[in-house]
């Protein structure tokens, strides 16, 4: 279905004003809210905006123009000449360019596209207006006070409001509404001079036509910095989870690569850059190893495990940036490889320094085979993997290389080099092997 989308861009947000005095133009993380609150509709399946523009209109409409050929989408923005009365008078504001059912979004509401998508697979009845209601009423990411309020009874909404203390929900700011939200803000203004729009819906509620949807995906209202900062963490944290994430990564490197992704996210700093620069970091730590001696070794060690960390910005920062692309993933993964291969050369150069041995020149080559083979193997392995969880197999540690670069570094810091080595040779190799086994009928 082609349904359009009317956000409401026109407030002056005053709490958040120390920030940028544009309250859609807000950066979190990199990213201006209303342009993630935009992205968020099109991976719901919008593809054509309405946004109502008030207070510091002209520099709105600017970014919403410069946003429509970015993006390749249809963005008409509007103009509500009163945005300091009530929000219903910018949804009143598209009336004559919205008839069929259409998304209703806040440009302060953050929102997980799952939401949004449950939303839109809801048949509206004649007459009827929808909204997403949130039952978890101590969820953490709302400030209690401060948001509206919903009582449901038999799916239906019966009353709303932020001062209810009667409810069992919380209103998401994510509505599918058709014509007949303009029809009862009309008779709301008409009737009492009301203009808000929660005034409509229990308008709406009394005639039984306000629908009340439950919804489970993430979402909050950026209203003040304490739901901003909240929001930036639920942002960070919902990069936690990768499918190919190894136990390093989740339970050491991530935490803390997160931190810096925080940061850097917020410069006009590219992924590919970071890549680069922890690319970087490891050919300078292989050089570490080469030169001999104890404090090179652990210097080196310290630096390829940082340059580990760092390596894991790159997606974190493209993810919450939009920047995600096939070569820049392609990319990160040929420079890793060429890392791999320089670490493990430069603990093979150590050794060979102080020991010219065949044996020890035979177990960095395998080192390193091992570890190009790993990788090479990976994509089938993944990918049969995630067929096995899906169909309720249980997950398999994996040796990934997060893993092996912190081989590289407890192997720099106990000065133990030769024995890492020869355990990274031989379990990478044996995996592999292991691998072309289980993938054979796969």
């Amino acid at each position: 279905m082609d349904i359009k989308c009317l956000i409401i861009a026109a407030g002056r947000g005053s709490r958040l004003q120390h920030r940028y005095d544009s309250k859609p133009l807000i950066p979190i993380l990199g990213v201006p809210l209303i342009e993630r609150v935009i992205r968020s509709a099109m991976e719901a399946g919008v593809h054509e905006f309405y946004v109502v523009t008030g207070y510091n209109g002209d520099r709105v409409r600017d970014f919403l123009n410069r946003l429509s050929v970015r993006l390749s989408i249809r963005i008409t923005t509007l103009v509500n000449d009163d945005w300091e009365k009530g929000n219903g008078l910018s949804v009143f504001t598209a009336r004559e360019h919205l008839s069929e059912p259409f998304l209703l979004l806040m440009a302060d509401h953050l929102f997980d596209p799952s939401l949004a998508r449950e939303l839109l697979a809801f048949t509206l009845a004649d007459g009827e207006i929808a909204l997403g209601v949130d039952a978890d009423t101590r969820n953490p990411f709302i400030v209690i006070e401060e948001v509206t309020r919903v009582k449901v009874e038999d799916g239906k909404i019966s009353d709303i409001g932020k001062g209810l203390t009667d409810f069992n929900a919380l209103d998401t700011g994510v509505f599918l509404c058709s014509s007949a939200i303009f029809n009862a803000l009309e008779r709301c203004k008409e009737k009492n001079g009301c203009t808000t729009l929660s005034r409509a819906v229990r308008n709406l509620a009394a005639e039984g036509q306000a629908k009340a949807i439950y919804t489970s995906g993430f979402w909050i209202d950026v209203d003040d910095s304490v739901t901003f900062r909240k929001a930036e963490k639920a942002l960070l944290d919902n990069l936690r989870n990768k499918f190919n994430d190894g136990p390093v990564s989740r339970y050491l490197n991530r935490p803390i690569s997160l931190r810096f992704s925080r940061h850097l996210a917020k410069y006009n700093i590219t992924p590919n850059q970071i890549s680069l620069f922890s690319f970087l970091c490891s050919l300078l730590a292989a050089g570490l190893f080469a030169m001999g001696g104890y404090l090179a070794l652990l210097l080196g060690g310290v630096l390829a495990q940082f340059a580990s960390i760092i390596d894991g910005s790159d997606g974190e920062v493209a993810r919450l940036k939009y920047q995600c692309s096939d070569y820049g993933g392609w990319f990160d993964a040929v420079l890793d490889r060429y890392a791999d291969a320089f670490l493990l050369l430069g603990l093979t150069w150590h050794i060979l320094a102080t020991e010219a041995n065949g044996w020890i020149l035979l177990t960095g080559f395998m080192a390193i085979i091992g570890s190009f083979m790993l990788s090479y193997t990976a994509d089938k392995y993944d990918s049969l993997m995630r067929s096995r969880i899906a169909a309720g197999g249980r997950a398999e540690l994996r040796l990934g290389r997060d893993v092996r670069v912190f081989l590289i570094f407890l192997g720099a810091v106990t000065n133990l080099v030769l024995p890492v080595l020869a355990l990274i040779a031989v379990v990478t190799n044996l995996e592999t092997l292991r691998r072309v086994i289980i993938t054979r009928d796969g």
